[in-house]
């Protein structure tokens, strides 16, 4: 038996069982925690999900914290610890989602959560039990060098891999950081859950914006405490009036619905300005952009000191395209594509590829 601690992130879905499971058969000296943001239950009150603070929208019951870790505890054979992550998770996740919309731009939280809640907040909880490890049930893998540098990389299933998530990792995280799952598909991962018994505790896929149930993105800004939707202008892409429109917030680069302007062919947003709380809408041509700057990028290994061949992911459902990088500085860089790319959008994360490396990512301006 392995004498170092290993913790696993548990959620209750079946990626995050499935690699405790594997780890155990590793013979890992393994310790589950199952953190809590606050935001796992919808109550239906709106006075009661988001009070007036500064804390979180919701407190978890401890009937619910021990029922679910005691469910986990109980078929992987291991201690399960409960981590509150409340305060952490309004601050750095939910308020940075807050502030990027009402700075008309598209915020990503699953890249925040990642770097600065699961590979931080719990990543040091992890190392405060003795656990010298923090796994996941991420579908990514890592590589270490001959230099003792981690490498990150695509996990093998093309439809669930997660490294474009990932991309704000430092190498201190994953040093410390495991992925049983990297080189599994969902699928395998599923049959193996059924082969050995392994039943989630919650159902269903994670969803994209894991704190927003049971409305839609609009209904949850307007319930954060200081926010206020601000009307404005709807103009075409000439400067032509065509209306109004209920706040930026309500809208992201490239989507179709909600502009309610009738014309010979659909029109979709083509850019947003906080400034004159503008929206500009277009037709689908109009969202082809051949360059984009990148700013703040976190590089996971060496930073490119000239031009270099990439392949760039502008969001995460979009296939890496083939482009060059032009560095800037240490954390800028401008990416040119070698055919144009659809609805490129303010507030997202471009991730930049060699083969099935992440090199790194980055926050697309304005």
């Amino acid at each position: 038996m392995n004498s170092l601690v290993t913790a696993i992130a548990l959620s209750g879905g079946v990626d995050s069982l499935v690699a405790a499971y594997l780890l155990k058969q590793q013979g890992h000296n393994l310790i589950g925690i199952h953190f809590i943001t606050g935001y796992e239950t919808d109550h239906g009150d709106e006075k009661s999900v988001f009070p007036k603070t500064d804390i979180s929208p919701s407190t978890p019951s401890k009937k619910d914290a021990f029922h679910i870790t005691s469910q986990l505890s109980d078929q992987l054979g291991i201690e399960v610890k409960p981590l509150d992550c409340r305060i952490d998770f309004k601050h750095k996740v939910v308020d940075y989602f807050t502030r990027t919309y009402q700075a008309g731009q598209t915020p990503n939280p699953c890249m925040v959560c990642n770097s600065t809640i699961k590979f931080g907040t719990v990543l040091d909880f992890a190392h405060k039990l003795g656990a010298s490890t923090l796994a996941t049930g991420h579908y990514a893998g890592i590589i270490r060098d001959n230099q003792g540098r981690f490498h990150l990389i695509k996990g093998v299933d093309p439809k669930k891999e997660q490294s474009y998530f990932l991309a704000l990792m430092s190498q201190k995280q994953l040093a410390h950081t495991l992925f049983p799952l990297g080189n599994m598909t969902k699928s395998e991962v599923i049959k193996l859950a059924d082969k050995n018994g392994l039943e989630p505790v919650k159902k269903g896929e994670s969803q994209d914006i894991c704190f927003i149930r049971n409305k839609n993105y609009g209904d949850f800004l307007a319930l954060q405490q200081g926010f206020e939707p601000k009307p404005g202008r709807i103009v075409d892409v000439n400067g032509n009036p065509l209306g109004r429109h209920k706040g930026l917030h309500l809208f992201t680069i490239g989507q179709r619905r909600g502009i309610n302007r009738p014309c010979s062919e659909p029109y979709y947003v083509v850019s947003m300005d906080p400034g004159q709380n503008l929206l500009t809408v277009g037709f689908k041509k109009d969202l082809l952009s051949i360059e984009c700057r990148v700013n703040n990028i976190n590089w996971i290994n060496q930073k490119p000191n000239s031009p270099i061949s990439v392949h760039t992911r502008v969001r995460y459902r979009h296939n890496a395209a083939a482009s060059k990088l032009f560095p800037v500085n240490e954390k800028t860089a401008k990416v040119r594509f070698e055919k144009p790319q659809s609805a490129i959008t303010p507030g997202q994360c471009a991730v930049f590829y060699q083969d099935d490396e992440v090199l790194g990512g980055g926050w697309i301006a304005p």
